[in-house]
């Protein structure tokens, strides 16, 4: 019923500062997809130092093999990889993976503007690799941050999507789902504004005109763009049920599948078409990936 495409999972896990279990097995994955109704999951390899304890790409591809069908591999290259240089010719390294059953590339989070030059050449070569990009804006800046950070409105954004117009990009982050809704021009980057929605921000814009851009529904930050103005957000999946993808963004072991039960409850109570929801929860995910 459900493909999730964003997931995270090590084969390695490591401790948290207070002891618990950082991330989720690919077998305890596994195990709750199975209790949940999620036939499939993408596998987002961390690459960047900012948050996380990188892994490799070739423990993901090697995971996704022996999952049986159950997970699908991503890859992912930090910009500064390979010469920390603009002009690094990453493109036969994205074939390389691609080659080895990636279906795509993400999740980019490294702590740098859009527009950097460095962000840039990875776009370029994402595109002429033919592979779709996940990305996290969480408009951090500074020390004990990560993420890629755009302003108000989404410019950085915007530019990638009319500089890269057959690159796929797949918006996700709370800098990018904060911009729902227009935002105050004092108001902090990203987070997760609540209330109801009194005039509609970058992302829906973007959405109606860019067909190279679609969203990621998962975590918090997802969840609260879609359940903050409940009757807006029905309108919002209704209007964009071509281009939203459910996913879960589980990190550790306990960690919850926010938009699942919403998405179950607004079925069957009615409130979005069945079309819609299909989509949302496993057609558009399919198309994208290749699937069946």
């Amino acid at each position: 019923m459900f493909i999730d495409i964003h997931a995270h999972a090590y084969v390695h896990t490591y401790p948290l500062p207070d002891g618990r279990q950082a991330f989720i097995t690919p077998e305890q994955l596994i195990s709750r997809y199975e209790k949940s109704g999620i036939e499939a999951g993408v596998l987002l390899p961390l690459v960047s130092p900012e948050l996380y304890l990188p892994q490799s790409v070739g423990e993901i591809i090697e995971t996704a093999r022996n999952s049986g069908g159950r997970l699908i591999p991503f890859c992912n290259v930090d910009p500064r990889a390979i010469g920390n240089s603009p002009d690094t010719p990453l493109e036969y390294l994205l074939r390389f993976y691609r080659e080895q059953g990636c279906r795509g590339m993400g999740e980019v989070l490294p702590m740098m503007d859009m527009t950097d030059p460095l962000m840039l050449n990875l776009c370029r070569h994402a595109e002429a690799a033919e592979l779709p990009i996940i990305i996290d804006i969480t408009g951090c800046r500074g020390y004990g941050g990560y993420g890629l950070y755009d302003e108000h409105g989404l410019p950085g954004l915007e530019l990638w999507l009319r500089k890269f117009p057959r690159l796929t990009v797949v918006g996700h982050g709370p800098g990018f789902w904060a911009e729902i809704a227009r935002q105050p021009p004092d108001a902090p980057l990203g987070g997760y504004p609540s209330g109801r929605i009194q005039e509609e921000g970058a992302v829906p814009r973007l959405l109606r005109t860019y067909p190279n851009l679609m969203a990621d529904l998962s975590a918090g930050s997802g969840a609260n763009a879609i359940k903050r103005d409940p009757e807006y957000g029905i309108r919002f999946l209704e209007e964009f049920q071509d281009k939203l993808i459910f996913g879960t963004d589980v990190c550790g072991p306990n960690d919850p599948f926010r938009m699942l039960d919403y998405l179950l409850e607004l079925r069957t109570r009615g409130k979005i078409s069945e079309p819609a929801f299909r989509k949302i929860a496993r057609g558009n995910a399919a198309r994208l990936l290749g699937l069946q």
